[in-house]
């Protein structure tokens, strides 16, 4: 039977030294987590309070109301529900794109065997090294020329692959064993039968954490929104967010109410898979 790690020399949990390095260690885990999660709050509260101010910060509000999130809908220079729908569909079909052209290509980069794999596949790689800003005005002068600015397909097509989620997902895909591929040949499945039915279920966890940090990277993304979408219509919340600041800077609860709508469905999405994304950082180690 397995000792527990009190039996081993040394390592005395009586005694007043483990007792004290476990108090300290606690302590400093609380105090940073509470530093982390400060400004979160101090969003939550200004947001939920009458009429804050820029020179008051309130940790807790003397009145709760929910006036700023209502007076975001009820301005008519405030498209939030326009704004809401066109950042679900980019995040949404952006995560959609990623999840489906970059598991394809990481099966095909780890499971089937063809000439040039690996040259190509360090290709990919090669392309993770290239500042996002040597390629944006090449890609926006390619979309100006398909008269794609403005449009959902500018914003969503170049962000539809990704070579992070190719390496991550080969990774995964190298990790699982072959002989399940050649079993499901035996048995009659071509190769997208043996990737759809036997390795992408295997690959779940993986595609989980590719997913989250995939919609996470869209929602929250504010660089090519801005540059593609110039008009008040296509907007997403982000920028939309940076293009009303100027108007209603002074009225932080209006801000802040905007700021939460933003980040909450992300962090439903990533409460809801928390479990696979814990699990898909670790079985998507990076073996070679």
């Amino acid at each position: 039977m397995a000792r527990s790690s009190y039996e081993y020399p040394g390592y005395d949990r009586s005694g007043a030294s483990y007792w004290s390095k476990t108090v300290v260690l606690y302590a400093l885990v609380t105090t940073g987590a509470l530093w982390m999660t400060l400004p979160f709050w101090w969003t939550l509260t200004t947001a939920l309070s009458a009429n804050p101010t820029a020179t008051s910060v309130t940790f807790i509000p003397a009145e709760v109301t929910a006036q700023n999130f209502l007076k975001l809908w009820e301005r008519p220079d405030i498209l939030l529900v326009r704004w809401f729908i066109n950042t679900v569909i980019f995040a949404g079909a952006v995560t959609a794109f990623n999840l489906t052209f970059d598991s394809l290509a990481g099966y095909a980069l780890a499971k089937i065997d063809f000439w040039g794999r690996e040259k190509l596949f360090l290709g990919f790689m090669s392309t993770m090294m290239i500042p996002g800003m040597v390629t944006l005005i090449p890609v926006y002068l390619i979309l100006v020329e398909l008269n794609w600015t403005n449009t959902y397909q500018g914003l969503i097509a170049p962000l539809a692959a990704n070579p992070f989620g190719i390496f991550l997902l080969r990774q995964h895909f190298k990790s699982l064993p072959s002989a399940l591929g050649e079993a499901s040949k035996i048995d009659g499945c071509n190769e997208l039968q043996t990737f759809y039915k036997i390795y992408l279920p295997l690959a779940k966890p993986a595609l989980a954490t590719l997913g989250i940090f995939t919609f996470m990277g869209a929602w929250n993304n504010f660089q090519w929104p801005l540059i593609i979408a110039n008009e008040n219509e296509m907007y997403t919340l982000p920028v939309a967010l940076f293009a009303v600041r100027n108007q209603y800077f002074a009225e932080w609860g209006l801000m802040m109410a905007a700021a939460l709508i933003i980040v909450g469905p992300v962090l439903i999405a990533f409460l809801a898979a928390q479990n696979y994304f814990i699990r898909g950082m670790s079985l998507s180690g990076m073996k070679g």
